[in-house]
């Protein structure tokens, strides 16, 4: 087993700390056994999944459950649930790897892959004790019994803990009795155990409950929902009506069930991202193979500026994404090794693995999802009217790519909570915020520097530039802390300016470490493509950060603070040398032209 350097950022550290390259994981450090499982999934997905695309369109629930059992038995509904309860028992990046590679051949397959594997197993996993672990975690990792998780009610969404279900002591105190209308709830159709989330007395937080389907106790399900997209994903309202649960079915503590929603949501952030990771792959290459075969005026499509301009974007969202996600996945996972060496058990170790990088996750789950949206958008606008048509493999991407801006929390709630849970560590003192914030003040008081610094070497200016956005979310963010205090959070729109800023220090940084990494062992010519999304990324965030900086300034901030503000934020998103953007898009694009696809 590696060593460990027990040094490793924890969350939200990146943007006081810098980071080396060296530190890094990237896809192009998967081991063997990981590489195995990627090609053994692709092959799943490509024989299973991506023949049947239009049976899923029309509705087909029994093929998604057929396919969910077929997974079930070659073993990746149990890729991270422990040995010993009938799972694979693999790290947590290898259970990403799974996820990413799984789930790009249909949202529908997508949806009830994560809601089985993530919130319908792991809440038992990690929560369940031994006895509920041996009855239903094994069942469960093979797919012999699907799960799924009822949580989200008609008056309770984002307020998950509002939520009306209750659940009443029996006299003889054996059991529960729960009442309540849960909705949205994937797998309903055909799942055999759920989790559900209900309220015991006045108790201030929701309880958890394992609950296994059966008619006969009071348990009524709605018809299948009919949606924009994820169109064979079971989708159904369940009904408790004196559902009997006996007590031992209680998951965690009187109370945890707040807690178990909440951990159990982060998992399914960053495990999003990576859902949508090969689906921007996908439909990149469907992009390019049009644009080469179509031609207007004798000419390809792809031969057209306007054409490489979208395809070049869509490669390097989806690389950024790839170079986020895999980081972050193998931080979490270092951190469970870490807790497990110090004697945690598997379950206190994963959970607050997770936990400890609960920011990152919110980030990711944002960026990779608006990504993977536009891509299928620009999708569609490549292949122009086909595009609209139900013969193209696009319009159905479209459809499914928007629910991942709502599911696990939707954006606009991910986007607060990501700077939220920030301030919070500071103010816990696991992230060192005010000294750096009060360092930046001071900066915007003196003299600027004219020395002109040398970026002779690879990325040089570019991991300088990522330092002063750095600058620019501590400036913009430490004083909203310091003028609002605890009523930062109803300050809303100043919140998800700050989160834009935080979100594209994050994937912007990750992409040029990667980048930075593999041109040092692969040599600088070996990533020509890899460079120059680096570069284009950056660009991109540099323009996003200048435009939520310039907002969040002048929503709270007047007269002479807010010109030393505003001046200061054109001082740190300044290049000294800007990229040829459109040159850096060609280079791009010429590659995956040349390669008919993603080829990064």
């Amino acid at each position: 087993m590696e060593t460990i350097n027990k040094d490793i950022l924890r969350g939200g550290q990146f943007l006081v700390k810098e980071t080396s390259c060296e530190d890094i994981f990237t896809p192009e450090d998967f081991t063997e056994e990981q590489q195995m499982m990627k090609e053994a999934v692709k092959e799943f997905n490509d024989r299973e999944i991506i023949p049947h695309k239009e049976r899923f369109e029309k509705k087909d629930y029994a093929l998604t459950e057929e396919v969910m059992k077929k997974a079930g038995e070659l073993g990746f509904l149990g890729v991270a649930v422990p040995e010993e309860y009938g799972g694979l028992g693999m790290g947590f990046v290898s259970t990403m790897l799974v996820c990413e590679y799984i789930s790009s051949g249909t949202g529908s397959f997508s949806t009830a892959f994560g809601a089985h594997t993530g919130i319908g197993t792991m809440p038992i996993t990690l929560y369940g004790n031994e006895e509920q672990k041996k009855k239903y975690v094994p069942k469960l990792a093979t797919g012999e019994w699907m799960g799924a998780y009822c949580l989200t009610e008609p008056t309770a969404g984002s307020d998950a803990n509002s939520g009306k279900t209750t659940a009443e002591l029996t006299e003889d105190g054996k059991a529960y009795k729960i009442n309540g209308q849960k909705m949205w709830i994937s797998n309903a159709g055909f799942c055999d155990v759920m989790i559900v989330f209900a309220r015991i007395e006045d108790d201030k937080n929701i309880t958890g409950f394992i609950v296994e389907n059966d008619p006969s106790n009071g348990i009524t399900m709605g018809e299948e929902e009919h949606k924009l997209g994820i169109r064979a994903s079971s989708t159904r309202q369940v009904f408790f009506n004196d559902t009997v649960v006996p007590v031992e079915n209680m998951l965690s503590v009187r109370g945890g069930g707040f807690k178990i929603a909440m951990n159990a949501l982060n998992v399914g952030r960053i495990k999003l991202a990576a859902a949508c990771i090969d689906s921007q792959r996908r439909v990149l290459d469907h992009s390019v193979q049009y644009a080469n075969e179509r031609k207007q005026f004798k000419t390809p499509l792809s031969d057209f500026g306007a054409i490489k301009s979208k395809l070049a974007e869509m490669a390097t969202n989806a690389y950024a994404g790839e170079s986020a996600s895999y980081r972050a996945a193998k931080n979490i996972e270092d951190r469970i090794a870490i807790r497990i060496a110090d004697g945690n058990t598997h379950q206190e170790a994963e959970l607050k693995g997770v936990e400890e990088y609960a920011i990152e996750c919110s980030i990711l789950k944002v960026a990779v999802s608006e990504d993977v949206q536009n891509c299928t958008d620009e999708g569609i606008q490549v292949f122009g009217g086909m595009g609209f048509s139900e013969e193209t493999p696009m319009e159905a991407a479209w459809r499914d790519a928007r629910i991942a801006r709502i599911y696990e929390g939707t954006n606009e709630i991910n986007r607060m909570l990501s700077v939220g849970m920030l301030v919070k560590k500071a103010m816990k003192g696991h992230v060192d915020l005010l000294n750096p914030a009060m360092a930046v003040a001071d900066e915007l008081m003196g003299i600027p520097s004219f020395d002109v610094p040398d970026y002779s070497e690879l990325f040089s200016e570019e991991k300088e530039m990522i330092k002063k956005l750095k600058k620019v979310f501590l400036m913009v963010a430490g004083s909203a802390v310091q003028k609002f205090g605890p009523d930062l959070e109803q300050h809303q729109q100043l919140l998800m300016a700050a989160a834009d800023i935080l979100i594209e220090i994050y994937m912007a940084e990750s992409t040029i470490l990667r980048t930075e990494k593999n041109a040092k062992r692969f040599g600088e010519e070996a990533q020509e493509g890899q460079i120059a999304m680096a570069k284009l990324y950056l660009y991109n965030a540099v323009e996003i950060i200048t435009r939520k900086g310039r907002e969040g300034i002048i929503s709270f901030a007047e007269g002479d603070e807010q010109r030393m503000m505003l001046m200061g934020l054109k001082r740190f998103t300044k290049y000294a040398n800007y990229p040829n953007v459109v040159a850096l898009r060609n280079t791009i694009a010429e590659k995956v032209k040349a390669e008919n696809g993603y080829c990064f």
